[in-house]
């Protein structure tokens, strides 16, 4: 069996002490010649020298580690979310655990005590809402943590997150400016009080009532991804079906787009569609979709900003304000313009 190479060999070979091997391994090059640099760096080559980062951790009492806890891999936000903390991540010389809880707080409970076990520097969580014992020992233990995409309420944790009420609002009032009054939504379940969803669907009643459109409770839905088609032939069974929808998010928008294809259905000459997200394929799905977009990437960069000054305060603080982000409206094709009204 082959000896392992050990930072002492790397010394030896390069003709310095331990001490300056360590300050070349982590970055530490402010007294350090450039040939003695370039020494160290042909010895680990010719040694073939592998750091041992659990070591290294425990000395440091840091990972260089974080977890991120996603809701769900599938949708557009939490990738485009996943990404910005990556990038942010690397230039601070962090690693990224990401961990996929389907929004199960069992999974999502599984994984916290793992990642905490493994002894990451600090956690980003899409929170189910429903593990507050856990949530509340991390606040207790001063353990560095920002919640994305939804607070949990009575928790004092840092979170990042999208204005909702205002990602409705402005769909509802375009759908309005373009003459359309039977309007509908349709968003993921409610029944954990996902508050993003709830927060939507406040958002459109309270768009309509502002309006003076009445709210019809039989087109507002909120049901799992495979009930979606359901749900819209309820709607087309009550007798006038709606003139447009609502998807409040990118996997119910998908199971829109896929009723309307099923039932010969066209866009937007027989419904006008928005979709919250934006997802990849919208500018060039025929007729291209209108959507409400999130700025993902700033919403990511910001939560792993907010979670780095915390691991690196040591004392984080829990009391700053939540950051709350502007959806954008991106026109493209899928709403009529209704003349005569």
């Amino acid at each position: 069996m082959m000896r392992t190479v050990t930072m002492a060999d790397v010394a030896k070979h390069a003709n310095v002490s331990k001490s300056t091997v360590s300050q070349y391994l982590n970055k530490r090059y402010d007294y350090m010649g450039e040939k003695t640099k370039l020494r160290i760096e042909e010895a680990i080559k010719e040694l073939g020298y592998q750091p041992n980062i659990v070591a290294r951790s425990l000395k440091q009492k840091s990972t260089k580690t974080i977890g991120v806890i996603v809701a769900n891999i599938l949708h557009t936000f939490s990738t485009e979310v996943s990404r910005a903390i990556e990038d942010v991540c690397q230039l601070a010389d962090f690693h990224t655990i990401i961990c996929n809880a389907d929004d199960d707080p069992a999974k999502e409970k599984k994984y916290i005590e793992m990642l905490r076990a493994k002894q990451v520097d600090g956690l980003i969580i899409f929170p189910t809402g429903n593990n507050r014992d856990l949530y509340k020992r991390m606040l207790d233990e001063k353990y560095p943590v920002v919640f994305l995409d939804r607070p949990v309420p009575d928790i004092s944790v840092s979170s990042v997150m999208l204005n909702n009420e205002k990602a409705s609002e402005i769909a509802v009032n375009h759908f309005y400016e373009k003459g359309h009054r039977r309007i509908a939504m349709i968003t993921a379940s409610i029944a954990e009080n996902v508050s993003p969803r709830v927060e939507r669907i406040d958002g459109f009643k309270k768009a309509l009532r502002a309006l003076n459109l009445v709210v019809i409770e039989e087109y507002v839905k909120s049901v799992q991804p495979d009930e979606v088609k359901e749900a819209l032939r309820e709607m087309w069974r009550a007798g006038e079906p709606p003139e447009a929808i609502l998807a409040g998010n990118d996997r119910v928008l998908k199971e829109i787009l896929t009723f309307v294809k099923e039932n010969g259905l066209s866009i937007p000459a027989d419904l006008s569609i928005i979709g919250i997200d934006d997802v990849p394929y919208a500018d060039f799905y025929n007729p291209p979709l209108t959507t409400v977009a999130q700025p993902t990437f700033q919403m990511g960069k910001t939560a792993a900003e907010v979670l780095l000054d915390k691991i690196h305060k040591k004392e984080p603080e829990d009391d700053r304000p939540d950051d709350r982000f502007d959806p954008e409206l991106i026109i493209r094709a899928s709403v009529l313009e209704k003349g005569g009204v």
